[in-house]
């Protein structure tokens, strides 16, 4: 099964809900079981497949109330082998949550039953994919709103249990970060993205040296210190340009940038778009 790209602010994930398959994306193949969950920041095309000699098969779509379903009429496997694939994808806004994933490796794939999580991920994703199975067969008034529930649920799931081990891409996903010191810099530098946030103070407040600090962000995050405060910074903006009515000076200003010039090229350079033209047009879009 081949699964195009995804246009912008869409990123597709697959759980493996039963079975085992194999998927092919870019020049790197993973083999996927149950519990196992393939997270796409970038929608890049890429390809399922599962062992067997019998003809390649279509996949027959079927409309529903809340929301279509897909699935490939086949016999199961020589030795009774089934394949039960929870396809979906999540579109993002293109301030904080465009920010947000493109922070992330393209390609994010976690074990939900074997990454930490022990039984307690075994229970979970049985209840998970039950829950799944019954609002999928249901398809009543109010599915798509409790499956949608369902599906933040396990990105948060993904985003707690991602690890550099097991991804396409050989970044770290940030937001999993094991390192206790590092993820306390992370929860800090979120909570406060406009507080000066140099290297002496950071290091003073891990006890770290600097150059300790520096080795072990790039290795806990996939990224420097100062592309993550980046990072926190344009996606609490984009939050205050969206929600609040502060001029650009003075959110420039509560999240860190020393002028409103400084702050306007940043945020072009990483959205495409200026302030003030971000807030129009998402005024517009509302």
């Amino acid at each position: 099964m081949e699964i195009d790209t995804h246009g912008t602010r869409v990123a597709p994930f697959h759980l493996v809900l039963e079975g085992e398959t194999s998927l092919q994306v870019a020049e790197r193949t993973l083999t996927l079981r149950a519990g196992d969950v393939v997270l796409f920041t970038g929608g890049s095309p890429h390809l399922f497949t599962t062992p067997g000699t019998g003809p390649l098969r279509g996949v027959v779509t079927t409309p529903g109330r809340s929301f279509t379903t897909a699935r490939i009429d086949t016999a199961e496997g020589e030795n009774g082998d089934k394949l039960e694939l929870l396809c979906g994808h999540y579109t993002f806004r293109p301030g904080a949550g465009a920010i947000l994933f493109r922070s992330l490796p393209e390609a994010v794939h976690v074990s939900l039953t074997q990454d930490g999580q022990g039984s307690q991920g075994d229970e979970i994703v049985r209840l998970l994919s039950s829950l799944i199975r019954l609002e999928a067969q249901n398809d009543g008034l109010g599915s798509a709103a409790v499956l949608s529930a369902l599906c933040n649920a396990l990105l948060a799931m993904v985003l707690r249990t991602a690890t550099a081990t097991g991804t396409v891409s050989e970044a770290v996903v940030w937001t999993a970060a094991s390192d206790e010191d590092i993820a306390g810099v992370i929860e800090a530098i979120i909570r406060e993205p406009g507080s000066d946030w140099s290297l002496a103070r950071l290091a003073k407040m891990t006890q770290l040296s600097r150059a300790t600090l520096i080795r072990r962000f790039a290795r806990s995050t996939g990224m420097t210190v100062g592309s993550f405060i980046m990072y926190a910074r344009l996606m609490a903006a984009a939050e205050f340009l969206t929600e609040t009515n502060l001029t650009v000076s003075k959110i420039a200003a509560s999240v860190g940038y020393q002028s409103e010039s400084t702050f306007s090229r940043a945020f072009r350079l990483e959205l495409g778009l200026t302030p003030a033209r971000f807030r129009k047009a998402h005024k517009s879009a509302a």
